[in-house]
């Protein structure tokens, strides 16, 4: 891992992204952001509202142009979206400027995960195990590519993942300063 770069936690929705980046924040303490509730900030209005209002490929575009920003300034946690490795100039963004770490679990755990929210516009009107593990496998092959480290979380708790991460990416104790 570079000493400057960002650490990029990517995956499905409801994998658990923002959460671990909230204990790895308190673990080696770097600055952490949500790309999601940046745009929900920065723009004022829910994803789902910006999906309904402007769409997905504008709400895409949004994205980018966070990372862009990110990657310059590094020593980052980030926790995106779900759909942010849809875009190749995204993964290569992410690539370039940091860690990029794939957090999977199974199609049941995320379902219990998201099941009671409302707040997931691909999942409105399908929101069930089955069709998260056909979103799941579409979407495998841009995470494959995205990744440069893979983590499970089934059966895990966010500290213990976020352990697990620290001691794959190598992190040394003077970073944990």
């Amino acid at each position: 891992m570079r000493e400057t770069g960002n650490i990029y936690l990517i995956g499905f929705m409801g994998v658990g992204k923002t959460t671990v980046s909230k204990k790895m924040r308190e673990q080696i303490k770097w600055e952490e952001v949500d790309t999601d509730r940046f745009i929900v900030s920065e723009k004022g209005m829910e994803i789902s509202e910006i999906f309904e209002k402007f769409g997905e490929r504008y709400f895409r575009d949004l994205e980018t142009n966070i990372l862009k920003k990110l990657a310059k300034e590094g020593g980052k946690i980030i926790s995106c979206g779900g759909g942010v490795i849809l875009k190749e100039e995204n993964r290569k963004i992410m690539k370039e400027s940091g860690t990029v770490v794939l957090l999977t679990a199974c199609a049941d755990t995320i379902y219990e995960h998201v099941k009671d929210g409302t707040d997931r516009p691909l999942l409105n009107g399908n929101m069930n195990p089955a069709y998260i593990e056909k979103l799941m496998e579409e979407r495998k092959p841009y995470y494959d590519l995205a990744k440069d480290v893979e983590i499970t979380t089934d059966g895990k708790t966010p500290l213990e993942i976020a352990q697990e991460m620290i001691e794959i990416l190598g992190i040394k104790a003077k970073e944990l300063e």
